[in-house]
């Protein structure tokens, strides 16, 4: 199963604590910031599935001759999305999905967002929410 969204916008959790974008603590080693640093650093290169993936090869120490094949297995149950992720939870960070499934990040304070928002050609899907009501 794969977790790819294409011409998609992940839009900032309903309850993020910022609308603004923070870039996350890059001296640390968390999802937030190997997300962050492989985005940011090579916009529309990476799907939803290789940065998932990348975080779960990194931890597991997987050797770049087997990531083809564990990766297959990894996603063959269900996984979560890009919808849970920090950047679009607490960072306030949009994260786009072009027609390819690659994918960029869009500060939601910014014109590109704004722009993506009103574009009826672009879907829209909300990240998670931090809590439950």
């Amino acid at each position: 199963m794969s977790t790819n969204y294409y011409n998609t916008l992940i839009q900032i959790a309903e309850d993020s604590p910022t609308l603004s974008a923070v870039t996350p603590d890059l001296t640390k080693q968390t999802v937030a910031s190997l997300q962050f640093t492989l985005i940011s650093e090579q916009p529309y290169t990476y799907t939803s599935d290789e940065i998932i993936f990348a975080r779960v090869a990194e931890q597991q120490g997987i050797a770049p001759e087997n990531v083809a094949a564990e990766r297959e297995a990894y996603f063959a149950s269900g996984r979560a999305c890009l919808r849970t992720s920090p950047l679009a939870k607490t960072h306030g960070w949009g994260i786009h999905a072009n027609a390819e499934g690659k994918l960029a990040l869009v500060a939601a304070d910014s014109e590109e967002y704004r722009e993506l928002m009103e574009d009826d050609s672009v879907t829209k899907v909300r990240a998670m929410r931090r809590s439950r009501r």
